[in-house]
């Protein structure tokens, strides 16, 4: 890069160009730099402009329909999510009926089968009972039958 600058100084200080060289001082250069450079523009730019600005116009166009289109999405999800939102809240409310409507009804069913078993406890012990009165009657008839029937029978 040193030997670049080094040229162009040079350049400045050749002594057989006869007095015409290069201007280095880039703050005197840099304006006449940029006018050259604008002129240029604008002389083989004039018939590119407008089709510079109508290109411009149409991107414009686009990129403000993108963002129509992306709004009306953005607000279409939007609507959705409030939907999906109020569905939620109507969901964990039927939820929350179901399971303490559910509880209750466990506990209703924990207590009928608890009385039920109840219930065929106290049959089965009322039976037992009935049972064990009826053998003994049984037990006394048969032995009441025996000792009855042995006086007569040793006679």
């Amino acid at each position: 890069m040193k030997n670049v600058t080094d040229s162009f100084v040079s350049l400045g200080h050749w002594p057989s160009a006869g007095g015409f060289g290069f201007n280095t001082d880039i703050l005197a250069t840099n304006p006449i730099n940029l006018s050259v450079v604008l002129g240029v523009l604008i002389y083989f730019g004039k018939g590119n402009l407008l089709s510079l600005n109508d290109l411009l116009d149409n991107r414009k166009q686009r990129i403000l329909s993108t963002i129509r289109n992306s709004e009306e999405l953005r607000q279409a999800a939007i609507e959705q999510l409030e939907k999906a939102r109020a569905r939620l809240r109507k969901v964990e409310t039927e939820a929350n009926e179901y399971r303490v409507n559910g509880y209750s009804e466990i506990e209703r069913e924990k207590e009928n089968l608890i009385n039920a078993t109840s219930d065929n406890l106290e049959r089965l012990e009322n039976y037992k009972n009935e049972t064990l009165l009826l053998n003994n009657k049984e037990r006394l008839i048969k032995y009441d039958n025996e000792f009855s029937n042995k006086p007569y029978k040793g006679l």
